[in-house]
């Protein structure tokens, strides 16, 4: 998503110049960079998440607005709701994560082997693979969304 966001906004800056195009253009800005446990950086990733939707992109929309630039300032709302949801995806992470259900659910669910595609029913996924012997890391809740 993060790159398709930057693509939208650079296109949006392009448009927006006149004349010949500089070879250039200055940006100064600071990126966090978590280097925690999981844990942690789902929870600073969730935090980062959440200052874009909620201060930095609505100030940038009104900015954008203001100065005359309607279509900058709805794709810095539409793009606001989406980092929304990624605040809220990497919360539910992080909590699957303190409460011990990232590899472990209640009830009967399928896992599926990000390795070999080997799926096995149960509430846990299994310590290692029985079909290519990787570890319980590789699996993931199996989802059919077709």
């Amino acid at each position: 998503n993060e790159k398709e966001h930057a693509k939208r906004f650079y296109k949006l800056l392009l448009e927006g110049l006149t004349g010949e195009l500089p070879t250039a253009i200055e940006i100064n800005a600071g990126y966090p960079v978590a280097q925690g446990t999981t844990l942690d950086n789902l929870k600073a990733a969730a935090a980062g998440e959440n200052e874009e939707w909620s201060d930095l992109y609505p100030a940038f929309a009104e900015t954008a607005q203001t100065e005359g630039f309607p279509e900058v300032a709805g794709a810095f709302k539409m793009i606001a709701t989406v980092e929304k949801r990624h605040e809220l995806r990497y919360q539910k992470l992080a909590a699957n994560i303190s409460n011990h259900q990232v590899f472990e659910k209640d009830g009967k669910i399928f896992w599926k082997c990000g390795n070999c595609g080997y799926i096995h029913e149960g509430n846990s996924a299994p310590e290692k693979c029985p079909a290519c012997l990787h570890p319980q890391a590789y699996f993931e809740v199996f989802v059919e969304n077709y």
